[in-house]
């Protein structure tokens, strides 16, 4: 009896020894090389600190302690890992620019889990640049198609139709079902009306809540639910890639992304559904929260509403055709600076996820082969020293940012995996606002 206590708890004592080790030995390893820094606790590190919830236009108190401690680039223990933060506009650019030859794409096992190890998010390498070449096919396709603008304007002007009888809105919920219809219509060529989109659309809520969750797989949990979703949505994506694969993906008919999709060779059929959901994500979340916080933003600064529903109207008054068409779209010049300042205030991306795959130095630090790299870019939209009053919602400062502010302002990432559908978002998020200046308060 004796024995088997003393057993257990010099084993406990060993594991022990080990997770501490674990976790310090590659700060001692790298003591005098990498960043100055912390490291936290076993296991935990400062994980729960560094995403500790704080408003989208500040920091947040961790990275404005550490920064002010350490600098714009430090070391600390994220997601289980050694990790660099970056919040400096040159070491951001250069590890974005030496994707794949440096640093690589690195998103925690969890992640996996969720998206499916064929999701064009975590991937690398070749099947990295085959999907997102595919993906600036979607693109392509989805603005050569005639009546693209036409369906952004009819769905836009069907969701505030429904407004009219309601004496209280949830924008945010509102700005989803919008990019919801525009990207089943522009994916998979269905209506919201059809219930297959119904469908997806009620597995997706449920797969977004999960997403953000606790990475716990117990039934019942968030994490579960989400992974059973994803697993529901594939099914019905799947049932319709077959039946159009059935109806001979006849694009003249269509006109739509999936029988290209259908008839690429190169790719097997969890890639294609893997593909099909991402696209599903970048349309429909970063978007609407992108619409919530241009709504949010200007309801903040009426005069910069005011100069916006100027320009909308002016748009209007010059519209010859029956749709706003892309001639229109040019004329939105302070509509882009307003969405470029929601950008950089709003910070939907507040980071990415990358790994030294070597040791790297640059300029004064080293980073260690290996080490999780974390380029904040948050960090360099709220960096005074490169944006006047970074905290203050200012469209304005727009007019004066040319192609040299690339560096210091990168919301849609960069390098290989710059988004492809940056410009699509642009333009929903430009005409929605459109129609809602011009019929709402």
């Amino acid at each position: 009896m004796e024995g088997g206590l003393f057993s257990a708890l010099l084993l406990g004592s060993i594991v022990m020894l080990v997770v501490v080790l674990d976790h310090f030995l590659p700060l001692l390893l790298n003591l005098g090389a990498a960043p100055r820094g912390s490291f936290g606790w076993p296991l935990l590190g400062e994980t729960l600190r560094f995403l500790s919830p704080h408003a989208s236009y500040a920091l947040g108190s961790f990275l404005e302690d550490r920064c002010s401690r350490y600098g714009k680039v430090f070391k600390s223990h994220l997601f289980c890992t050694p990790t660099i933060v970056s919040c400096d506009k040159e070491l951001n650019h250069f590890i974005l620019q030496n994707e794949e030859k440096l640093f690589q794409c690195s998103y925690p096992r969890p992640i996996h889990g969720i998206l499916g190890k064929s999701s064009m998010i975590v991937v690398v390498g070749d099947t990295h640049k085959k999907l997102r070449n595919l993906a600036l096919t979607l693109v392509t396709t989805t603005k050569a198609r005639a009546g693209y603008l036409n369906d952004i304007e009819r769905i836009a002007l069907r969701i505030m139709g429904s407004w009219k009888d309601k004496k209280r809105i949830f924008f945010c919920e509102e700005a989803r079902k919008f990019t919801f219809s525009v990207i089943v219509k522009q994916v998979l060529g269905l209506s919201q009306d059809e219930p297959q989109a119904a469908k997806i659309l009620e597995d997706f809520l449920t797969f977004m809540k999960g997403l953000i969750s606790f990475p716990l797989y117990i039934p019942g949990t968030s994490y579960a639910k989400a992974v059973q979703a994803r697993a529901r949505i594939s099914f019905t994506v799947k049932a319709i890639l077959e039946e159009r694969r059935k109806n001979g993906g006849d694009s003249s008919q269509k006109g739509d992304f999936l029988d290209v999709l259908v008839s690429v060779g190169n790719l097997s059929e969890e890639e294609k559904v893997s593909f099909l959901l991402d696209s599903l994500l970048g349309g429909y979340e970063t978007t609407s929260l992108l619409m919530s916080m241009a709504v949010y933003f200007l309801g903040q600064c009426p005069s910069a509403l005011a100069q916006l529903k100027s320009e909308h109207q002016s748009i209007r008054a010059n519209r010859k055709d029956e749709y706003l068409n892309s001639e229109g779209y040019k004329k939105m010049e302070f509509t882009q600076h307003v969405i470029n300042e929601t950008l950089r205030c709003g910070n939907i991306v507040k980071f990415v996820h990358r790994k030294a795959l070597k040791d790297v130095r640059y300029k004064e630090y080293l980073i260690p082969c290996g080490w999780k790299v974390l380029p904040v870019l948050s960090g360099v939209h709220l960096d005074s020293s490169l944006h006047g009053n970074p905290q203050e919602f200012h469209p304005w400062r727009w007019e004066a940012y040319n192609q040299a502010s690339t560096k210091k302002f990168t919301p849609f990432g960069g390098g290989p995996r710059l988004c492809p559908g940056s410009e699509l978002a642009k333009v929903e998020v430009a005409f929605f606002l459109h129609f809602m200046v011009l019929n709402f308060r």
